[in-house]
């Protein structure tokens, strides 16, 4: 098994570029899974880990309502916004600039093959990273990602999840508000759940602005330990 993980900053990218350029690692992995089994080889298999920001963009998982977009094509112009409906699970999203996107393209054989554990596994890693900034945050009960105030009136979302496999392989992951331009999320129903808000680590901490570069850095090192992995910088 092959625990090494490849890691690259895209920095600021076009959301349709990174979603072509995790399609083209993601097949690299599974075709290389294919031919492992039609010829009985043994080849390990890669694993990679993009960060990137994206310019404004509304994302729509496939089993998603479109009507949680509140704005038509011409307000979404207007707005500098652009909307894509993806492969990924859940409903709608935002990504902007001031998140920090993860994108684990990871072949689970090399790890545990437990899709749930997984997400359970990428919660954890925000949790733990938002927990050294002093923030508590947790899990709501039938809702992926990671919320603030769980079971109170003031429950926010601070960290939206959705991903897709195929035969062990995943693609797309989370997107962590760090520095966002909340206001952009008033345009739809986040993640399909209505009467909760959205939060950013620089407004839970009070401050203009959070070194983006850190969080990464905190971010892996969590990650790599609960996936038990190191990390390459390509």
């Amino acid at each position: 098994m092959n625990k090494s993980i490849q890691v690259e900053d895209l920095g600021l990218k076009d959301y349709k570029e990174s979603w072509e350029y995790q399609e083209l690692l993601f097949k690299e992995i599974v075709d290389l899974k294919i031919k492992n089994r039609r010829e009985e080889l043994a080849l390990e298999t890669p694993n990679y880990f993009l960060f990137v920001e994206h310019p404004h963009v509304y994302t729509l998982g496939k089993s998603g309502d479109l009507s949680n977009l509140l704005l038509t094509e011409k307000q979404l112009e207007h707005k500098g916004a652009v909307f894509y409906k993806i492969n990924r699970g859940g409903d709608i999203t935002y990504h902007g600039p001031g998140q920090i996107v993860g994108y684990p393209i990871l072949d689970l054989d090399n790890f545990f093959t437990d899709i749930h554990q997984y997400l359970r596994f990428l919660e954890e890693v925000i949790i733990l990273t938002l927990a050294d900034y002093g923030v508590d945050s947790g899990r709501s009960p039938g809702e992926t990602g990671v919320w603030l105030g769980v079971g109170t009136p003031f429950a926010r979302k601070i960290c939206a999840m959705g991903v897709r496999a195929s035969r062990w392989v995943t693609m797309h992951g989370f997107a962590l508000n760090v520095n966002s331009d909340l206001g952009y999320f008033d345009h739809i129903i986040p993640c399909g759940i209505r009467g909760k808000a959205v939060t950013s680590l620089n407004v839970e901490l009070g401050v203009a602005n959070v070194n983006q570069e850190e969080v990464k850095a905190i971010i892996l090192k969590h990650f790599s330990v609960l996936f038990g992995c190191e990390f390459e910088t390509i």
